[in-house]
């Protein structure tokens, strides 16, 4: 389904530019911006948008929806409408389900699933192991000859143990996946030698500080300085996932650049964080206990300002939620059995936004960060900008009045947020994909909001230029 729109008198964060006007999307494209009033069309829907910022949709290159195998956590369907209420208009979904996919049978399932339950766009990652590069190849391409199908965004290869099944962590198996696939390759970059070597130091503890004491920042580092030699090595495309650490951050710099702005030359090598380890550090980890356990881990307060310096200076190019859903009596367990991993898709936009209203950033930051740039990161067509000619997804957003996050007004299907008691700015009030409004917040939906749409009627596969 695609939409036409005409929004009235709203804030635009346009590229480079804050103006107040009018947007018009006509079959699902931005037609006309505006700086004085649009005359209203008898077939388009009119959307005041006064008092309201109106953003490029957010995309999160970073979901595990649990689709298929583990329906009471999430499923594509409640993990798209979940990100329409935090005005997330596209998604990249995880392999490490029940089962993994790691082949074209399992890719053609997840993006027919999607295309029946979602409403918004999506893509979907394949997983590697050690001995699938067939598979891969079937996916991506060679290096030799690179393709891109639609919805299919790379490859995901787990370096380290963490939630799920996929794991690849020697060195001549990562060779081999580096050396003959093409396509972009996300990896999770924890060490899995030195997790095996450290789990020993903390065997028995049931506090939650030996989670980041276990999982700490040098198995990180190695594993991601591992990633950046193969990909250079191999001139290839090198996405680091969800960075938690300040050492990895600086490390990185200088290394990592846009696609956009790269010279030509050498691998493309890009990074992201996320909201939680842009907000926590180890005193709420103290207070909040398993409900901020994930992998990697929340560190410390000097690993959350080092990821704030590497934003700022570049060496971080964007913002992922690694939404992973847990059911809170998998999460009431205790340390270590309670599994990692916490919802965020639905209050990323909202936390980012917040972080500006409070001066750590500002409202641009944030769309480029969660929005342009994640688009650069992954060659999307027709993403992340409100621009004539760029797809209609949009959101607006109430940067004027806070609201308190409370679990009952969740819409992932695990029924609670890490932000939980936290007041945040920035919930979307109208979130559109492709032209057509597909979730509402207003003083009679109360908090929570609703869908306007039904499950499969709005969204399509992300379009993707192949890598070179």
């Amino acid at each position: 389904m695609k939409g036409n729109v005409l929004i009235h008198n709203a804030t635009m964060l346009l590229p480079g530019a804050e103006l107040v006007g009018d947007l018009r999307i006509r079959e699902g494209v931005i037609e006309t911006v505006s700086s004085t009033p649009l005359e209203p069309l008898n077939d388009e829907l009119f959307i005041e948008g006064t008092g309201l910022h109106l953003l490029p949709g957010a995309i999160d290159p970073q979901c595990h929806f649990r689709d298929p195998g583990q329906p009471e956590k999430e499923d594509l369907g409640s993990g798209s409408a979940a990100a329409v209420s935090g005005g997330v208009t596209s998604f990249l979904d995880m392999p490490n389900n029940k089962p993994s996919i790691t082949d074209m049978a399992g890719m053609r399932m997840k993006l027919d699933t999607a295309a029946a339950k979602c409403v918004n766009n999506y893509g979907f990652f394949i997983g590697a192991t050690p001995d699938n590069v067939a598979d891969l190849q079937e996916a991506v391409g060679t290096p030799e000859r690179p393709m891109s199908i639609p919805g299919i965004c790379g490859i995901k290869v787990f370096m380290g143990s963490s939630t799920g099944t996929l794991l690849v962590n020697e060195r001549a198996a990562l060779d081999n996946i580096f050396a003959n696939t093409g396509g972009l390759i996300a990896v999770h970059a924890e060490d899995e030698q030195r997790l095996i070597e450290r789990f020993e130091a903390i065997k028995g503890r049931t506090d939650m500080a030996a989670h980041a004491e276990w999982r700490d920042d040098v198995t990180a580092l190695l594993a991601t300085q591992l990633a950046v030699e193969l990909a250079q090595q191999h001139d290839h495309r090198l996405h680091v996932l969800h960075l938690t650490s300040g050492i990895e951050a600086e490390w990185l710099e200088g290394i990592t650049t846009l696609p956009s702005e790269h010279s030509g030359e050498g691998a493309i090598i890009t990074t992201e964080t996320l909201p939680q380890h842009l907000t926590f550090n180890e005193h709420d980890v103290e207070a909040h206990g398993t409900r901020l356990k994930m992998n990697p881990p929340i560190r410390y307060e000097a690993d959350r300002v080092g990821l704030w310096n590497g934003l700022n200076t570049g060496a971080i190019q964007c913002i992922a939620t690694d939404h992973a859903p847990h059911t809170l009596d998998s999460k009431a367990l205790g340390f270590p059995d309670a599994p990692s991993g916490m919802p965020g898709v639905e209050t990323s936009l909202a936390v980012m936004l917040t972080h500006a209203k409070a001066g750590a950033c500002t409202i641009h930051d944030v769309v480029r960060w969660m929005s342009t740039n994640v688009a650069d990161c992954y060659n999307m067509i027709g993403k992340g900008r409100l621009e004539e000619g760029y797809d209609g997804d949009v959101v607006l957003v109430d940067m004027h009045n806070p609201v308190t996050v409370e679990d009952a007004n969740a819409w992932s299907r695990v029924g609670w947020n890490p932000f939980q008691g936290r007041a945040l700015v920035g919930w979307a009030q109208v979130t559109i994909v492709g032209g057509v409004p597909v979730f509402e917040r207003t003083s009679s939906t109360g908090p929570k909001g609703r869908l306007l749409v039904e499950p499969g009627s709005v969204g399509e596969p992300l379009i993707m230029t192949p890598w070179q």
